[in-house]
């Protein structure tokens, strides 16, 4: 059975410290509430005395949720610590984090004072707060740089003094991993009295490495992890809640594990982006869009045989439906054909050795192909094996100039290029097939439609055209709209029984 590590969740107080990402009261209490569900132990709803906002946060999440702890952040400062206990009134379980700076830029610089005297501080900060609630935690602020023989006494002295968790913070993520996983064993070492409290992690991410040493924190000794959700937080952000969350998860044989129901992983994701204003970026391991996509087709192929074979996690893990198969012009035909099936469509090899070759070049011209594409290109299937008549070249000159479209046809066996002008690039192009067929045909109706949004759609042309009586119906899509339009053109003659004119 798996050792318990709790998770001390911080994105209402140190991830809300993110310039322009403040939320009003019934926001927080909105992601407390999703935090309780996903089963966090420890919510630091925020600073109260630095601000009415702040305090009133603290006493409204204490109201709103009854199964985490709720923890209020305080300087070592009488004044703080009774502003906190004064928010904290109605929590079921309250925990005051109190804490002052331990290495040496914070101590001579900052505090402008002494070790030894920032000992009796960090002491009497902690037996002012055990006044007011049982569970009282430390903050060693910047322990990452401070030396680990005086950082011992500090603890040491602090949970003589009451504390029951011990918060041993990376504040400026300077450590390396190895370097703070062998810090908390100096300290589960050499702090005698280190049975009687709990050791936690908070790691900063500004050389990108918070992740890595909170797990070589708990594996070296800490029991609690501090944490965000999508890892926001002071500059480069925090430790992610759920990266270490998963990371336990897949790494069974470490013997630890949380709480956290993953399932709602994502869902946690997508309110703190939303409500916060900060998109996660694609690539973001967990909860990125990207996270489960994949677009290689060695990868596709690899995925669609065995999904572990290119993921370590089941996307429904973390409440994501599906792994995305990406179809892009990396895509082979294994994807191709996983998505055609999906979309209930069955093809024979030669059919769909050609709709992939049609494929290629929409994805060379697109970012992704979508299923709107693929109807497009199914339904298209038809015109693509009817190679009696086929546009095989456009050029299209226009501008400032009289638009002039040269335009290369086939006809059987047999190609013929012509050029000639018109009102417009599609006019132009129309003029120039209508002078290589012997009939006299009429555009009677054309229109364009999106299929999809953005700088990359694809235009679907939809074309009425007559021969005397008869009247036939082409249909094209392309990212050039233009050529989407004389594909819909020659489509409509196709069905209509065309020939060449002679000479």
């Amino acid at each position: 059975m798996s050792e318990k590590i709790f998770v001390f969740d911080t994105t209402l107080r140190d991830g809300e410290q993110v310039p322009g990402s403040q939320l009003n009261t019934t926001e927080k209490i909105e992601v407390a509430m999703m935090l309780e569900a996903m089963g966090v132990d420890v919510i630091e709803a925020g600073f109260p005395i630095s601000s009415p906002g702040d305090f009133s946060s603290v006493q409204a999440i204490s109201k709103a949720v009854s199964r985490p702890t709720i923890c209020a952040l305080t300087r070592a400062i009488k004044k703080d610590i009774d502003v906190a206990a004064d928010a904290l009134s109605y929590a079921k379980r309250g925990r005051i984090h109190t804490g002052i700076g331990v290495s040496t830029y914070h101590i001579y610089d900052k505090l402008k004072s002494n070790p030894e005297e920032i000992i009796v501080r960090a002491a009497e900060a902690v037996s002012y707060a055990r006044k007011y609630v049982e569970d009282v935690e430390f903050y060693a602020e910047d322990a990452g740089r401070a030396d680990n023989e005086y950082l011992a006494r500090v603890v040491e002295a602090v949970i003589r003094a009451g504390a029951t968790v011990v918060n041993i913070p990376d504040t400026t993520g300077y450590c390396l991993p190895e370097e703070y996983g062998r810090k908390i064993k100096y300290l589960m070492e050499h702090v005698s009295n280190i049975d009687r409290a709990i050791l936690s992690t908070h790691c900063h991410n500004d050389l990108g490495m918070a992740t890595a040493n909170t797990i070589e924190g708990v594996i070296n000794g800490a029991r609690q992890v501090e944490v965000t959700i999508n890892g926001i937080g002071e500059r480069a952000g925090n430790t992610s809640l759920e990266e270490v969350v998963m990371t336990l998860r897949c790494h069974k044989g470490l013997g630890l594990d949380t709480a956290i129901d993953s399932k709602l992983i994502t869902k946690a994701s997508h309110l703190v982006s939303s409500l916060m204003n900060m998109p996660v970026q694609p690539n973001k391991a967990i909860v990125g869009r990207n996270a489960f996509a994949h677009s290689s087709g060695i990868h596709q192929d690899g995925v669609l045989k065995n999904r572990e074979n290119y993921e370590i996690i089941d996307p429904r893990e973390v409440g994501v439906d599906e792994s995305v198969i990406a179809l892009t012009a990396r895509s082979g035909r294994a994807a191709l054909n996983h998505r055609l099936e999906l979309l209930g469509y069955r093809m024979e090899q030669a059919e769909l050795d050609i709709i992939y070759e049609k494929f290629l070049k929409l994805a060379d011209s697109k970012k992704d192909v979508r299923d709107d594409d693929l109807l497009w290109l199914v339904g298209d299937l038809e015109a693509m094996k009817n190679t009696s008549l086929k546009l095989k070249y456009l050029q299209i000159v226009t501008g400032t100039l009289v638009p002039t479209a040269t335009v290369t046809m086939q006809f059987g066996d047999h190609e013929r290029l012509v050029s000639a002008t018109g009102n417009g690039p599609v006019d132009a192009a129309v003029n120039a097939i209508k002078s290589m067929i012997n009939e006299k045909v009429l555009v009677n109706e054309f229109l364009i439609q999106a299929m999809t949004k953005g700088s990359d759609d694809v235009g679907r042309v939809h074309i009425q055209v007559r021969l005397k009586d008869v009247v036939a119906h082409g249909f094209a899509a392309h990212t050039d709209v233009v050529r989407a339009a004389i594909e819909a053109f020659v489509d409509a003659l196709r069905k209509l029984g065309v020939t060449e004119k002679e000479g």
